[in-house]
């Protein structure tokens, strides 16, 4: 597997990582924690180093999974975590007090069977709370030992160049894949500039750009993707010309259509390093298998001249959720 620097921070990680929320979080029914750990070895054998979890997701659970799943290997693996995310009376609330931070990072850190958090993320922007404050709690966890490196996830760039004047951030966690390409209008650039690494989530769109999504998909209500616009039957069927495209380019590549859009994530920028969530070891060994295909500089151009014509239909997010980014 090649290795990658998340921006000027000398973090070198796998190019391509492992979002570990669906195996317990989001995506229907927990998988047998058993499985799952067997599943995360798997992805260590196959030159995996990267892996991303949250307090939030479960809660709790998935971060104890990923924490005895890794405990052999904590030397070896880059494990990042998130802070900011409360469940109050069933609902998700945003927390970045101070207080709140200094518990989430004890938590984590014996959930998760270390003693230094390698990556912690702000998992949303709490505009209850300045975001220097914030910045300087994290600068303080630094110092303690307790943290490595800091992020944000699903930042605007006015709140990434306040914390990262503050303290040097190390990247910046948002959805980006070919069917959402936002972050290319000011936050890649941002990123550039301050020498910012980026992670991806749902670089396959939520498992979109797979091709195995039709308009007789049924989504079970545990499942997030049961909410979500972009996945009801008529947005589904209006974005599979984005779908036919991605194959179209597999079959010419001798690639699957997820190694394709995976393949696009990483040939915008090399400090970019997605991370794809799976439960399946045959999907995790097709997504690794992406880091092998080439999309020259005139495919790549090509491809982006196409992209930019397909209208995607739907919203990423639920309204209230959408309400929570880009602050």
């Amino acid at each position: 597997m090649q290795k990658r620097k998340l921006g000027k921070s000398g973090l070198e990680v796998s190019a391509v990582g492992l979002g570990c929320m669906g195996m317990s979080h989001g995506y229907g029914t927990a998988s047998d924690k058993k499985e799952m750990i067997s599943m995360i070895h798997e992805a260590i054998d196959r030159g995996v180093t990267f892996f991303d979890t949250a307090e939030v997701y479960g809660p709790y659970v998935n971060e104890e999974l990923v924490g005895e799943a890794l405990a052999p290997f904590k030397e070896k693996v880059v494990i990042a975590t998130k802070f900011g995310i409360q469940i109050v009376d069933g609902k998700q609330v945003l927390d970045s007090k101070p207080e709140r931070i200094r518990k989430s990072v004890e938590g984590s850190l014996r959930r998760l069977k270390i003693d230094t958090i390698d990556l912690y993320y702000q998992h949303r922007v709490d505009p209850n709370v300045p975001i220097e404050e914030v910045a300087g709690v994290v600068q303080e966890l630094i110092k303690e030992g307790k943290v490595k490196h800091w992020g944000l996830s699903e930042a605007g760039v006015k709140t990434i160049r306040r914390a990262h004047s503050v303290h040097p951030l190390t990247a910046i966690q948002s959805e980006y894949s070919m069917m959402w390409r936002s972050p290319e209008e000011e936050l890649l650039p941002t990123l550039e500039e301050l020498g910012i690494g980026f992670v991806p989530f749902s670089p396959l769109g939520k498992g979109f750009l797979t091709g195995k999504i039709d308009k007789n998909a049924t989504f079970d209500s545990s499942d997030f993707r049961s909410i979500v616009p972009r996945f009801k039957p008529e947005n589904i069927e209006a974005n599979q010309v984005l779908v036919e495209l991605i194959k179209e380019i597999a079959a010419g590549k001798d690639a699957t259509p997820a190694q394709i859009a995976l393949a696009w994530v990483l040939a915008q920028k090399p400090w970019i390093v997605p991370i794809p969530g799976t439960r399946k070891l045959k999907r995790l060994e097709e997504n690794l298998g992406a880091a092998e295909v080439e999309l020259t500089p005139g495919e790549l151009s090509d491809l982006n001249n196409v992209l930019s014509k397909i209208e995607i239909s739907g919203d990423r997010f639920p309204a209230d959720y959408a309400n929570r980014v880009g602050k």
